[in-house]
């Protein structure tokens, strides 16, 4: 992983806590997988059970990265974020 990568990654973190309007679902549910798959790896634990909408639809968003490189992972989340703020 390049150290410019690093630091985008880590800006753009920075930088989605200040957006000026709150992402839609859809797009909140990218951010968190993108974020997860690239600081975690491939999703882990138990999927969250039926009552718990919210962490069922973030585990599932996780779980549709999988295999996916951590670098690659960062680089989607900084697009991303580079979306939302031009919006």
């Amino acid at each position: 992983m390049t150290d410019d990568l690093r630091v985008r990654f880590e800006k753009a973190a920075k930088d989605v806590l200040s957006l000026s309007t709150r992402p839609n679902n859809e797009a909140l549910l990218q951010l968190y997988a993108y974020y997860k798959q690239a600081t975690s790896g491939d999703v882990q634990g138990r999927r969250p059970g039926f009552t718990d909408f919210a962490g069922r639809a973030k585990y599932d968003a996780w779980k549709k990265l999988k295999g996916m490189p951590s670098e690659e992972a960062m680089e989607y989340y900084v697009q991303l974020v580079e979306q939302l703020k031009a919006s």
